[in-house]
């Protein structure tokens, strides 16, 4: 079975979709195979490796809502991590989810032809506390909660650590908390230090190192369906985003 981590900040900005693209691209630099999932109906993991949201005629919408297989929307690559693509679409999904008998295990469910393909699954959830997050938390083994260091990034914390308890008692009792991965940090401010300090306090989460460094290389990557990994590989991002992969191995 892969281990299937869920990516989830109820706020945007946090570089979710930065983290799912590029510590799926260092797993699999590491010799894993990896999927990552565009939950988000926004679909900028989709346009951040390389896909024209708009050129998709199937996404993981019509696995979610219209029976499409998973295995019938992949996109897979030789050198990166293979992606199920999200479209604008997806923006309708959660009022016909819940419809559904059992809406916060289509996910799950949809997923299951293509486990023994690969190690890792890493699903990027939407800026949201709705049916779509509880989709990729009811299908993950851990939850992983980028968070940049300002006072009001984190102030959400606590319903997000709400939403994963009420998935652990109704839906997946076997969801772990990762912990906390800080991006955008700039450690040469008192404020962002005691910010991640203030975390570990208040939420007794564990707080993974390294921390991920604020920079301009992480916006430039995408614009050509790239990581930081393949544009900037000597970058201090670079190199966190490889040593979070092997601290996970």
């Amino acid at each position: 079975m892969p281990r299937t981590l869920a990516v989830a900040n109820q706020k945007g900005g946090v570089a979710k979709t930065t983290t799912v693209a590029t510590l799926g691209a260092a797993l699999t630099e590491l010799g894993q195979r990896v999927l990552v999932v565009d939950l988000d109906p926004q679909a900028c993991l989709t346009f951040s490796v390389g896909i024209d949201p708009e050129d998709l005629d199937k996404s993981i919408h019509h696995v979610l809502l219209d029976k499409v297989s998973a295995p019938d929307v992949l996109v897979e690559f030789d050198d990166a991590p293979d992606l199920i693509p999200a479209t604008i679409e997806l923006a309708t999904a959660e009022v016909r989810l819940a419809q559904d008998r059992a809406p916060e295990q289509v996910l799950r469910t949809a997923l299951r032809p293509l486990l023994a393909s690969y190690d890792w699954i890493i699903v990027d959830c939407p800026p949201t506390l709705g049916l779509l997050t509880v989709n990729g938390l009811t299908a993950a083994s851990d939850v992983l909660i980028p968070l940049q260091c300002e006072t009001l990034a984190h102030r959400g914390v606590g319903q997000l650590l709400d939403t994963i308890h009420d998935v652990q008692v109704l839906a997946n009792p076997n969801l772990q908390v990762l912990g906390v991965l800080p991006t955008l940090y700039d450690g040469r401010t008192t404020h962002a230090r005691a910010v991640l300090e203030t975390i570990a306090d208040t939420y007794s989460l564990e707080v993974l190192e390294p921390a991920i460094p604020k920079s301009i290389r992480f916006a430039e990557a995408p614009a050509i369906g790239e990581t930081v990994l393949s544009t900037a590989p000597t970058s201090p991002g670079a190199k966190a985003y490889r040593a979070l992969a092997s601290a996970l191995l």
